[in-house]
């Protein structure tokens, strides 16, 4: 609790010109009990509980495997949609800031667009009131035999899903046990004048309250345990209805700090979702400021009117200041986005990823258009694992992240690819179809597949780089210039695939078969070379392993060209 003093007599000092000493002094004067027990208590009730909130998160992330991410990327067709997924996707993980980590993610991938966007992080906000109401429910008596519980499922069971429902019980227990050891630390200060005074001090000035909210949600970086101890310190009587309430505002603007990071480095787009989470919570907390007396009044007729405790009381403040954000905010959602983009000048998205070709319609009314159309995205996939290679390349040469993260970002779009042109290939297939039709199916079909693979052998290309970074391994000059030199001749026979397939031109695919010929001549010299350095120790144990994989990654993808090639010559098995 002293490190929280210690934010909140720093404002002061600012605000009121030393009226903060008073208040530390007051401390430690009238203090007649355990200070070191009241700070132990307060601090390590605060870890369990953040640790608690991560746990209960992480467990009911793993419980939806990647459909949380699929939901983020399916359902959010408008931005109505994105505000309903942002709350069922965060209620479920517990965490707006999460959730938002997520959007940010899939628009800097070029999965989501900005309006899209922004409905999911006002879905986000609302979705993550679900924390407040759950400590409303104020089961800390419990809390240990939850924790128990949650062990015993985690320790006594090898079955995936259970311990990932025991990971749950654990961080909900957890989550109580915490509370209770803050409040336990806390509900000495309720006999301290000082702390009555700082109350009335953040009562009569709410903008004060709002700075040390966003101060103490920046420094714990979740603004669900923020809120948590506020609602302690409403529950132990140490603050009034009117100083929380500007705190608790406060506490939504500082929950965006996870989402600015989040965004450090990533595409325009993204830094624009983030700029537009802070936006939307600066808004709304600047609205609601102005308002503070009538809805001050509003929750304290609700707690009269419902018999709320005080936790819940915190929890239905919490939920309907973000609920009527979001409906104040929604209709101007356009606004905001076209604010952002002036903030945030720059190109949308740097790849544009979703399917451009896979109409439902063609389906009904002609397999062969709908065959063309497949083609023309399986194509589109192919011109992505070029760049993801050329991205590969890049970050072999110049060790600059940007173009691990870009080709991180092709392989996401590679597999995303996969999987709607498959899906769309085999809702195709319960059409009937001529056998020359049929023979295009299957040719897409494993085309896709071999697509596939080549993205995955690029980002296991990546991964041994960014070894050989962490580790500072380090690769002969003769060893880089013979992964240059393999690198271009097989960027270079996957362009000759690519173009074989989009215009059956059988000469380039012949040219990708000489070209893949040339590639394992090349890779039994290469490694015989360095066979060669590695006994003359020139190059380390650690830097062989790097080579050969890379070396073999790439052979391999010369191999999935060639696959491709037989296709279009109608060679393949």
């Amino acid at each position: 609790m002293y490190l929280q003093f210690l934010i909140i007599s720093f404002i002061m000092e600012m605000v009121f010109a030393g009226n903060c000493r008073k208040f530390i002094l007051g401390v430690e004067q009238n203090l007649e009990i355990n200070v070191q027990q009241m700070i132990f208590e307060f601090l390590g009730g605060l870890g369990i509980f953040l640790y608690g909130i991560k746990q209960m998160g992480d467990g009911l992330q793993r419980s939806a495997g990647d459909k949380l991410r699929d939901l983020l990327d399916r359902f959010t067709t408008n931005p109505f949609m994105g505000v309903l997924t942002g709350i069922v996707v965060t209620g479920l993980i517990q965490s707006s800031s999460a959730t938002t980590v997520i959007v940010v993610g899939l628009v800097s991938a070029g999965f989501m667009t900005l309006r899209q966007a922004i409905g999911v992080i006002m879905g986000a906000n609302i979705g993550t009131t679900m924390t407040a109401f759950l400590i409303g429910i104020d089961l800390g008596e419990y809390a240990l035999p939850i924790l128990a519980f949650g062990t015993l499922l985690i320790f006594f069971f090898k079955n995936k899903k259970v311990q990932n429902t025991g990971q749950i019980f654990f961080g909900f227990g957890a989550l109580f046990f915490g509370l209770e050891l803050m409040s336990s630390g806390m509900s000495p200060l309720r006999e301290l004048d000082t702390f009555h005074e700082l109350t009335v001090t953040l009562s009569s000035n709410p903008i004060l309250g709002v700075v040390v909210g966003t101060v103490f949600t920046v420094i714990v970086q979740s603004s669900s345990a923020t809120i948590g101890v506020l609602q302690g310190l409403y529950g132990e009587g140490l603050v009034d209805l009117g100083a929380a309430l500007p705190v608790l505002f406060g506490d939504n603007i500082g929950t965006t700090i996870t989402a600015i990071l989040a965004s450090i480095g990533a595409s325009v787009a993204a830094r624009r979702a983030a700029a537009t989470h802070v936006l939307f919570n600066l808004l709304g907390t600047t609205i609601f400021l102005l308002l503070i007396q009538p809805f001050t009044l509003f929750i304290g007729w609700l707690q009269t009117t419902l018999s709320l405790n005080p936790q819940m009381t915190i929890a239905f403040a919490h939920g309907a200041f973000n609920i009527t954000n979001t409906i104040i905010q929604f209709p101007f959602i356009a606004v905001l986005a076209w604010i952002v983009t002036k903030i945030i000048p720059g190109d949308d998205v740097l790849f544009d990823f979703k399917p451009k070709h896979l109409d439902p319609v063609f389906i009904q009314r002609s397999a062969s258009i709908a065959l063309g159309q497949a083609k023309e995205e399986v194509v589109r996939m192919g011109q992505f694992a070029i760049m993801g290679l050329n991205e590969t390349y890049n970050f072999l040469k110049s060790r600059n992240a940007k173009h691990a993260d870009h080709a991180y970002q092709i392989e996401d779009a590679i597999n995303n690819l996969d999987q709607k042109i498959t899906d769309y290939l085999v809702t195709l297939s319960s059409r009937p179809l001529t056998d020359a039709e049929s023979k295009e199916h299957s040719m897409l079909v494993n085309t896709i597949r071999d697509l596939e693979r080549i993205g995955d052998h690029f980002e296991n290309i990546i991964e041994l780089v960014e070894y050989q970074q962490v580790n500072k391994v380090k690769l002969s000059i003769q060893a880089m210039d013979e992964l240059e030199e393999i690198f271009n001749l097989t960027i270079s026979t996957v362009e000759d695939a690519v173009k074989s397939l989009d215009n059956r031109d059988r000469v380039m695919a012949v040219n990708v078969l000489d070209k893949e010929e040339q590639i394992d001549k090349l890779e039994r010299k290469l490694r015989k070379q360095h066979i060669a350095r590695l006994n003359s120790g020139i190059c380390t144990g650690q830097a062989g392993i790097v080579f050969a994989d890379i070396v073999s990654n790439l052979e391999r993808i010369g191999d999935h060209s060639v696959n491709i090639a037989q296709a279009v010559l109608g060679e393949r098995d």
